[in-house]
C-alpha cells in the first residue's frame, strides 16, 4: 500500500502501526521518527520559518485575510506522480498544516482516485480512536488494536498518581508567547486529568488569544512555555520578549517561583502533536504536577526557565 501524510502526528501513528514502509510522501513537518526523513517533501510553509513570534503571527493573519486559500504550498504534481492508495491529513487547523478541502480537490482531479483519511482529535481519547483508524485504513486492524492498548496502558497508569480531591495549581500553557495565545483542544483535558487547573480554555476549545488582564485574573502558580512548532533553542531566544511584556512579572509564577514553576517544552515534538508522544506528555505533566520523577518518560525534552 501507498500512503502520503500531510500530517506529522498521523506520520506518527502510521509507524505506530507499524506501517512505515506504506509511507511515500510527507509534509515539510513530518520529522519522527528520524527513518521517515528520507520520504520525499510534498508541503511547503507560506510564512518565514525564521522569523520571531509576533512576525509570524503578523504573516499569519495577513495571509488568512489574504485571497491566499491556504497557509501551505502542496507540490500537486509530485503527489500525483507518487499515486498513493491512502492521503492521511486533517481539517482541525488551517494553521497547522495543508487544508483538507485543497487536498479533496488535488485528489478528485487523480485516477484512481485516493482513500482520504482526515484526522480531527479532540481529545486524547479520540487520539486512541484514531490509531485505530489508521491501522483499519491501512490494512493493519491488529497492529492498531495492539498501538491503542499501549498508548491507553501508558496514559491510565500515570492516572494512578493523581489525587482528584486535591485541587491542583492554575497552570498557564502558552502554546503561542508573542502575542499570547492558551492550549486548546485536547490540551486542558490532559491539565486536569493530571491535576492542574486551566480557567484560561476549556477542552475541546481551539487555542486562542488571551489579553494581560485575563492571564493577570487567572493567576497562573506555573507556566509551561510551549509554543506551537518551536523547540527549545527558538523557545530560549524568544525569553526577553515575553520577560519584558506587562504581565510577565505580576503572576505568582513568576513573582513567587519554585525551581520548577516555569517549564520550556520542546513545541515541535510535545502536546501540539496528538499522536502517540501526546501520551508522553501526559505522563510529563503528572511527574511535574505530583512530584512523581517515576512517572516520567525518558528524556523528555523540557527545561525550567532560568531565573533573571
Amino acid at each position: 500500500m501507498r500512503v502520503i501524510s500531510l500530517l506529522p502526528s498521523a506520520t506518527e501513528l502510521l509507524c505506530a502501526v507499524g506501517a512505515e514502509t506504506f509511507l511515500v510522501g510527507r509534509s515539510h513537518e513530518c520529522d519522527w521518527p528520524p527513518s521517515i526523513t528520507d520520504r520525499p517533501i510534498l508541503t511547503g510553509q507560506r510564512t518565514s520559518n525564521s522569523a520571531s513570534s509576533a512576525e509570524i503571527d503578523a504573516e499569519v493573519r495577513e495571509l488568512a485575510a489574504s485571497d491566499a486559500s491556504s497557509l501551505y504550498t502542496l507540490d500537486v504534481e509530485q503527489l500525483k506522480d507518487l499515486a498513493p492508495d491512502l492521503i492521511i491529513t486533517q481539517d482541525l487547523c488551517d494553521v497547522c498544516s495543508i487544508d483538507l478541502n485543497t487536498v479533496r480537490r488535488v485528489a478528485a482531479d487523480m485516477d484512481p482516485q485516493p482513500d482520504i483519511l482526515s484526522l480531527n482529535p479532540q481529545t486524547l481519547f479520540d487520539v486512541f480512536d484514531d490509531v485505530l483508524s489508521v491501522g483499519t485504513a491501512v490494512g493493519r486492524e491488529h497492529a492498531g488494536r495492539q498501538a491503542m492498548v499501549a498508548m491507553r496502558e501508558g496514559y491510565w497508569s500515570a492516572v494512578d498518581y493523581v489525587n482528584p480531591y486535591v485541587p491542583g495549581p492554575e497552570i498557564l500553557f502558552l502554546e503561542w508567547m508573542d502575542p499570547p495565545f492558551v492550549g486548546g483542544h485536547w490540551t486542558p483535558g490532559l491539565i486536569e486529568a493530571a491535576g492542574g487547573t486551566h480557567r484560561l480554555n476549556v477542552a475541546g476549545n481551539k487555542s486562542r488569544q488571551v489579553t494581560p488582564e485575563e492571564i493577570i485574573d487567572a493567576q497562573p502558580e506555573r507556566v509551561i512555555i510551549c509554543p506551537c512548532g518551536l523547540n527549545l533553542e527558538r523557545i530560549k531566544a524568544e525569553l526577553p520578549t515575553l520577560r519584558s511584556t506587562t504581565w510577565w512579572n505580576q503572576i505568582p509564577a513568576v513573582n513567587n517561583p519554585t525551581p520548577d514553576s516555569v517549564m520550556l517544552v520542546d513545541g515541535n515534538a510535545m502536546f501540539n502533536r496528538p499522536g502517540p508522544r501526546l501520551v508522553d506528555a501526559y505522563r510529563w505533566l503528572v511527574a511535574w504536577l505530583n512530584d512523581r520523577p517515576e512517572v516520567l518518560p525518558p528524556d523528555f525534552p523540557c527545561q525550567p526557565m532560568m531565573r533573571d
